[in-house]
């Protein structure tokens, strides 16, 4: 089964050479779990300062800069992952970086038909 991990956090809480040693340390984790077959993909995400949000009301675009909520923690990043169950999921989102100052949340990813493939 497919798991999203999305990496949550404080923007402020890393300094510049913390932030360098953690993309270092998530790319380890990603060949290392590349190697048992259960990497799909992983990247982090730009700061909220660079978000734009977009909603759909009454047939009208809304577009506002901005992530869509005001919150303590911000998404910063996220592993794609294929795993044999919800354990091996945690053991995973356990061994990432952001976990140690901000929060994994695991969600698994629903398979529907017609999208593209690979």
């Amino acid at each position: 089964m497919k798991y999203l991990l999305l990496i949550y956090g404080d923007e402020q809480a890393w300094d510049e050479a913390g932030r360098e040693q953690c993309y270092e340390e998530s790319a380890q984790l990603a060949r290392q779990i590349k190697s048992s077959g259960q990497y799909l993909a992983a990247a982090p995400l730009h700061p909220t300062s660079t978000a734009t949000s977009v909603r759909v009301r009454g047939g009208k675009r809304l577009v506002t800069d901005g992530p869509f909520a005001e919150t303590r923690e911000q998404l910063g990043g996220y592993f794609l992952i294929d795993a044999k169950n919800l354990d091996e999921a945690i053991g995973i989102a356990a061994r990432i970086p952001g976990a140690r100052l901000g929060t994994v949340e695991i969600r698994p990813v629903m398979e529907i038909a017609g999208l593209p493939a690979d």
